[in-house]
């Protein structure tokens, strides 16, 4: 079995939440706790282009 953890209904919701908000993939990842690799995953498997990473 794979290391990368399942995501709940719940989970993709706080996430599609937090990008409709604007947040970039690497804050999602820190409020999620979760590997930004997955973040970015489940966003372009979504369809969702996470903000942009501040400078």
């Amino acid at each position: 079995m794979n290391n990368v953890s399942l995501w709940t209904y719940e989970a993709v919701q706080q996430l599609k939440e937090l990008a409709k908000e604007g947040m970039p993939a690497s804050v999602i990842s820190l409020k999620l706790k979760r590997p930004i690799t997955e973040v970015r995953a489940k966003l372009a498997e979504l369809g969702i282009t996470p903000a942009t990473e501040e400078q």
